[in-house]
């Protein structure tokens, strides 16, 4: 199965772009213009005695970036191909490293950030115990009936395609739940 790719805005303007900023070339060549005998009327760079020359303004040209050049630009913005260097930094604001707290149906509300902001078309992946639980934009992910005890929580920027761009610290948090016992 053969899968075509439309070109988004971004590619359509990169190409406008790149056409803007090439030089034009004048293109000249000698036009004549040739009658035969039954009327019919012909335009050649080849004249027969009979052809008058046409005065023709200069044409433009340019030259056009390849296809596989703008198609592997595009692949490589869209993948995220340097997109590592895109982050400083990303981490948890809530729990915080080591904080323990109560809660009595097991819910815990992870609250992500990253330096700078998210890029358009990543979002956060939060992992508890090495499992990933939820995906964000928004930099919020709620876990229900989560188990009491400590537990580790990393936090993962994800690109477009799943792929993991960048990764942060782990945490360690405790919750702590009424027993089935008591």
């Amino acid at each position: 199965m053969v899968h075509h790719k439309v070109l988004p805005m971004k590619a359509l303007f990169l190409i406008a772009a790149a056409t803007s900023a090439l030089i034009a070339l004048p293109a000249q060549a000698e036009v004549y213009r040739q009658v035969d005998d039954n009327g019919n009327v012909t335009f050649t760079d080849e004249p027969d005695d009979n052809a008058e020359r046409v005065n023709v303004k200069p044409v433009t040209t340019i030259t056009m970036p390849r296809p596989e050049t703008v198609e592997q630009q595009l692949s490589e913005e869209e993948e995220g191909i340097g997109d590592q260097d895109a982050y400083e930094s990303v981490g948890f604001t809530s729990p915080t490293e080591e904080e323990a707290f109560w809660s009595g149906g097991g819910n815990v509300e992870f609250r992500v950030t990253s330096t700078p902001g998210l890029r358009q078309g990543h979002r956060f992946e939060v992992t508890m115990d090495g499992t990933p639980v939820g995906q964000t934009r928004s930099g919020a992910v709620t876990v229900n009936n989560v188990f009491r005890g400590t537990h580790n929580a990393g936090v993962n920027v994800i690109g477009p395609d799943g792929e993991r761009i960048f990764t942060g610290d782990t945490i360690s948090f405790t919750v702590h739940r009424p027993s089935v016992q008591n």
